[in-house]
């Protein structure tokens, strides 16, 4: 335990000198004042064109950050040799890998509320405010896909031996979940029968962090009948009174199976080099 509030504390001390986090936080203030200046809303509620245009522009940005953040952070163990002298000290894996997701997390999820902040102050000062529920949910959204995309970007540190690598896979990680998704799911689902699309459907988006994040808060700002069809079991299973723990469970399986991965390649590199 000690352990792992000394690596978690170590890594806040230098993600906090990250220019990438203020660099999200620049460009997520500034593009959210000019949606918000855009559809010149006296107060946002609900689901509606401005916060559709906002998730969107968060599932953009954050996921891209966060991937890049994560996995530049483990591969710059390997490149400076950092990982090797920590490998001699009696600190376990587990310790190590734990750690790192807590103080990374720490540090995006200080940008993203300080990035929220700012846009509450501004959109005040404005005559814009928002519904204090939808303001909310929306830094629940963002607050999601750090939390899922932490655990990715952690792998694919994992699994590159050097920043550019760990770049490439980032981005190509991205454009598939966050960019392509949509296109790949149509294409893929119109070659099946009728019957298989539905359950491969729920599969498929439980595979997707950004995907999943999604239909939670566009069906919890009441946005649910525009996904269609397909996902009304979904929009039941959100709504009904356990659904927040339910699709909690969900979140903290995907991480702790995440975590589990990380914690197998890099038990594996450290006892065979």
């Amino acid at each position: 335990m000690v352990d792992m509030l000394q690596v978690a504390k170590r890594e806040m001390k230098m993600g906090f000198r990250n220019p990438w986090a203020y660099s999200f936080l620049i460009l997520f203030s500034v593009f959210s004042l000019c949606l918000l200046i855009i559809h010149s809303q006296s107060v946002v509620e609900g689901y509606s064109g401005i916060t559709a245009s906002m998730l969107s522009l968060i599932l953009y940005l954050l996921p891209l950050m966060t991937l890049f953040i994560g996995s530049f952070s483990l591969t710059s163990e390997k490149e400076d040799g950092s990982w090797r002298l920590l490998a001699t000290y009696p600190i376990g894996t587990l310790s190590f890998i734990a750690g790192k997701y807590i103080g990374l997390l720490a540090i995006l999820l200080t940008v993203v509320a300080f990035g929220y902040g700012c846009l509450g102050v501004l959109s005040g000062v404005m005559g814009m405010n928002f519904d204090i529920n939808t303001y909310g949910l929306l830094l629940v959204f963002s607050a999601l896909l750090v939390l899922l995309f932490l655990s990715v970007s952690m792998i694919v540190g994992s699994l590159s031996a050097n920043r550019w690598q760990a770049m490439t896979l980032s981005v190509s990680i991205w454009f598939f979940l966050v960019i392509g998704w949509s296109t790949i799911l149509l294409s893929v689902l119109n070659m099946l029968p009728y019957l298989w699309i539905k359950p491969l459907l729920v599969a498929l988006t439980f595979l997707n962090p950004a995907e999943l994040a999604r239909l939670f808060v566009v069906i919890r700002l009441g946005g649910g009948s525009v996904l269609g069809p397909e996902y009304y079991r979904w929009v039941v299973w959100i709504q009904q009174p356990g659904g927040n723990w339910l699709f909690a469970a969900v979140c903290a399986g995907w991480v702790l199976i995440s975590v589990g991965i990380v914690f197998a390649i890099w038990e594996r590199g450290r006892y065979r080099g």
